[in-house]
């Protein structure tokens, strides 16, 4: 007769050990999965992020123009000031050391009643006049008095001035370096997020918001444009003289220019000062309004709802501009972003 024997069951402990190595398990594998490389974005995806920040970038590009226009035109004043202060401080040393002179004189020579002098004088026409002279001497000495204290007022207000302008410039360049940091901020995280994509893909999110490619635009021959006039002319002239130079933030040119920047060294060439950010360029001249087809070669082009780009209109519905790092300047459709105002300088 067959012998139906239980199976064994485990021991207490081999469970036990095969409970924590499932468990063990598990969460090696919640680990591995935690520290998993994440996945790659897409190209779609970085584009949409480096827009972003090189938009973001723009903006903190022009606060840095605005605060270091600032800072210098401050750092100017506060050397003529300094120019003040000392041709004041002379004025008022030297006021002071007249005055202490004709204080002397006086108690020198009017330590004598002036009637006994004319009593123990034997030249009365000689003291009379010493008297006159006394007198002079007294009104001299009241002049440089009330000299003496306007001058001191003069100084003491340049000196608070000045000062003003000393805590404003602090100010000023501690923006500066704000703003400064913040555009190298965006423009390292722009750069780490291409990073991640192949050359190919790198140079298509390169080309710019209009499409175009960075480095190999055509260059627009100008004979092909409408004609400017006056200041305008040159300032296109100018301005196209630039292309294929590349964009650099902060930069005025003659080499590098960023878009408020290449506004500012087209119109300098037509004798013509315009304001240093593309948020004042946008109030500069006379308003033309959103409407591209009012334009003339010439005009400045300001775009998005805060200002931070600007572009030249040259004609036949383009304009040209410095567009963005590792861009260079070229032209674009002039209603290839969002027009925000036209200025007819």
């Amino acid at each position: 007769m067959a012998s139906h024997r239980r199976p064994k069951q485990p021991s207490r402990a081999r469970v036990t050990v095969l409970t924590g190595a499932a468990v063990t398990a598990v969460a090696l594998t919640a680990q591995v999965s935690a520290y998993a490389a994440p996945a790659k974005p897409t190209k779609d995806e970085v584009k949409a992020q480096v827009d972003k920040l090189t938009a973001e970038q723009e903006q903190a590009a022009e606060r840095y123009n605005g605060a270091k226009e600032r800072a210098d035109q401050l750092r100017k004043q506060a050397g003529q000031l300094q120019d003040q202060l000392a041709r004041s401080q002379e004025q008022l040393t030297e006021l002071a050391s007249g005055l202490a002179a004709v204080a002397g004189d006086q108690y020198r020579q009017g330590g004598v009643d002036p009637s006994m002098q004319l009593m123990l004088s034997s030249d009365p026409d000689q003291y009379l006049a010493k008297a006159s002279s006394f007198d002079q001497a007294a009104g001299t000495q009241a002049d440089t008095l009330r000299s003496l204290k306007d001058q001191q007022r003069r100084l003491d207000q340049q000196k608070q001035e000045a000062a003003d302008v000393l805590a404003e410039l602090d100010g000023q360049t501690q923006a500066l370096n704000a703003a400064k940091n913040e555009v190298q901020n965006k423009l390292q995280e722009a750069n780490r997020l291409l990073a991640q994509l192949g050359a190919a893909d790198r140079a298509a999110i390169m080309q710019g918001s209009d499409g175009a490619a960075s480095r190999g635009a055509s260059r627009i021959d100008p004979a092909s444009l409408p004609p400017a006039s006056g200041a305008a002319k040159i300032a296109v002239e100018t301005a196209l003289e630039q292309q294929g130079k590349p964009y650099k933030w902060g930069a005025t040119g003659p080499s590098t220019f960023d878009c408020s920047g290449l506004m500012v060294f087209a119109y300098a060439k037509a004798g013509v000062s315009l304001p240093r950010t593309s948020q004042e360029q946008g109030n500069a001249g006379v308003n033309v309004g959103t409407d591209w087809h009012n334009a003339q070669p010439g005009d400045l082009v300001v775009y998005h709802s805060d200002r931070h780009h600007v572009a030249m209109y040259i004609g036949n519905g383009l304009v040209l501009h410095a567009p963005q790092t590792g861009d260079v300047v070229r032209t674009m459709k002039v209603d290839a972003m969002t027009i925000n105002t036209i200025r007819r300088i």
